[in-house]
């Protein structure tokens, strides 16, 4: 049997340490997986990504490396994000062709969604109009790489596909207030607070609501499309519609999961993004009807109890 070599980019992130997590205890003899950082190469060069690639010549590419950020990090900024996420995926998909990768499969984000549309959103509706004007930079460079997929297959017969999480969270993410996603910007928000004795503040009203999914569920999807997800079209991963939550429901979790007793503030004049994005994924389970998802507190509480355990060398 012929030895599957796995190359993960963007290996030492929220999402590439969940796959080496699920990996370490689901491994099969005929697949070898590499973790790249970015001390291994500067994917916004083509040579050191082609020089990486030649060195480890994958047979299959998970792409998870991007220049991401929460909302208020994109914001201003959508030149650079949309610069820099261009380069980056356009050397992956050009070096994954031109070395003979027989699968590459992309991490896209909840970004790509046009801000004006009907929810839920399914896979079909990914081009229907343009994403919400506060990250538009981030979310067109996440979308082209859904059509460099289509053109690679049509043009050179590649088999180049993505996948479409809902907002993700875990062990290792970037606990960074300025720069991070939602939840790990309130953790490390509840720590301070609870350490200093302060009040614990919300920017926006709380009343936005999100789907989430945990690294490691996410990291077992991954796993599985790269093995067995055979179409070129974009499969959404996000939990179940009934899993939707506020952003106040999230926080208040996170402070149950601190044993947080003091003060909580709303920030209001604090911009609350897009209130809904809602994803259905009813495509995911046509093929994974029995897959189970992290009950959100659950999830939430053990990410807390990483960071607890980590803060010292978490990133933030």
């Amino acid at each position: 049997m012929e030895k599957k070599v796995v190359l993960v980019t963007g290996g030492s992130g929220l999402v590439g340490k969940g796959i080496q997590t699920v990996i370490n205890s689901d491994k099969r003899e005929d697949e070898e997986w590499i973790f790249l950082s970015s001390k291994d190469a500067n994917l916004l060069s083509k040579e050191e990504t082609f020089a990486v690639f030649e060195k480890y010549k994958p047979t299959h590419v998970i792409h998870l490396a991007a220049l991401v950020g929460g909302l208020y990090a994109i914001m201003g900024k959508n030149c650079d994000f949309f610069r820099k996420n261009m380069k980056m995926n356009d050397n992956i998909l050009e070096a994954s062709h031109k070395t003979k990768v027989k699968k590459l499969v992309s991490c896209l984000s909840s970004s790509i969604f046009p801000h004006k549309t009907s929810y839920p959103i399914d896979e079909t509706m990914v081009h229907d109009g343009p994403p919400h004007p506060s990250f538009f930079g981030y979310g067109y460079a996440k979308r082209m790489v859904d059509v460099l997929n289509k053109a690679y297959n049509e043009e050179y017969g590649c088999l180049f596909t993505s996948v479409l999480p809902c907002n993700i969270f875990g062990p290792h993410d970037n606990f960074n207030p300025l720069q991070s996603q939602v939840i790990p910007g309130l953790i490390s928000k509840a720590y301070e607070a609870k350490k200093n004795g302060t009040a614990f503040e919300i920017w926006g009203t709380g009343a936005a609501q999100r789907q989430f999914i945990y690294s490691l569920d996410l990291a077992k999807l991954f796993i599985w499309a790269v093995r067995s997800y055979q179409e070129i079209e974009p499969i959404i991963f996000a939990s179940d519609l009934e899993d939707e939550v506020s952003i106040k429901d999230v926080a208040m979790m996170i402070l149950e999961a601190f044993e947080f007793k003091g003060e909580v503030k709303f920030l209001t004049d604090k911009g609350d993004g897009p209130l809904k994005k809602t994803a259905s994924n009813a495509k995911l389970r046509k093929y994974l009807p029995q897959f189970q998802f992290t009950p959100t507190r659950e999830a939430l509480r053990e990410t807390v109890e990483w960071y607890v355990k980590n803060y010292d060398s978490a990133r933030k």
